[in-house]
């Protein structure tokens, strides 16, 4: 089983109103408090498959600017999508699987690069996108509960979605198993690892009950299952993957 970053930005930050501020009260949020931002999304070769979850922003997107009074700045470009793509040694017709977590355009933006590729999202992500062809799989999770998560599909032999809406109404989570290990690939259940240990969401959801809902059972589930945190705003998502390192709570 190989995992590889796609690294697209870095040396960004978040504040602690942003992050945690979709629970915690404003005026309890510490202004001198930030956290380390980045963009990643993430290669899975399992020896059968080669896998994409998410295929960051447009490559065309202008470099963004930092403000000082920003609540997120992503950090300066590292590379494009495409340019991080061919970092890893693949070529675009060797991806045979992506899995989208969100409709969010820094989770979508290339998918126009492979066009060979099986893409699983959910129905509903894929309805709000007005995303349609032969290779698009419209997710319904159709499979039953996976572990604490009540709904879930399989695409590999390895690798499960699970129906984890709030961030958006059809949010999903990839979780992948290794030799007795999990990576779970969330997109934004959070922004940062802190909010997942604080038990914290940040300020950017479509459903703040469902939201509220899947971060406790993401919470739940590293509590239960050894599992490495693989997050798309925030280094330790490369960190945690490169160190393999669990997530304890």
């Amino acid at each position: 089983m190989k995992i590889i970053p796609l690294k697209f930005y870095d040396g960004g930050y978040m504040t602690q109103a942003f992050a945690f501020g979709g629970t915690r009260d404003k005026a309890a949020c510490d202004p001198n408090i930030t956290y380390p931002s980045s963009l990643q999304n993430f290669l899975i070769d399992d020896g059968k498959e080669v896998i994409l979850s998410d295929t960051g922003l447009p490559n065309e997107t202008a470099d963004i600017p930092k403000k000082e009074d920003a609540a997120l700045w992503m950090g300066d470009k590292v590379a494009t999508f495409k340019e991080a793509f061919e970092k890893t040694g693949y070529k675009p017709e060797d991806v045979t699987k992506i899995f989208v977590t969100h409709k969010h355009p820094d989770h979508t933006g290339e998918l126009r690069m492979f066009p060979n590729a099986k893409i699983y999202i959910a129905a509903k992500e894929a309805d709000a996108m007005k995303l349609t062809g032969d290779n698009v799989v419209r997710v319904e999770f159709m499979d039953g509960p996976y572990k604490n998560f009540p709904h879930s599909q399989r695409i590999t032999e390895h690798l499960v979605l699970v129906q984890a809406e709030g961030h958006t109404k059809g949010n999903t989570v990839g979780i992948l198993e290794d030799n007795g290990t999990y990576y779970m690939f969330h997109g934004d259940v959070t922004y940062c690892d802190a909010a997942l240990k604080e038990n914290e969401l940040s300020v950017v959801f479509e459903d703040k009950e469902k939201a509220r809902e899947t971060l406790s059972r993401v919470r739940e589930f590293c509590k239960n299952n050894p599992t490495v945190y693989c997050s798309t705003h925030c280094p330790e998502g490369y960190e945690n993957l490169e160190q393999k390192k669990v997530m304890k709570l």
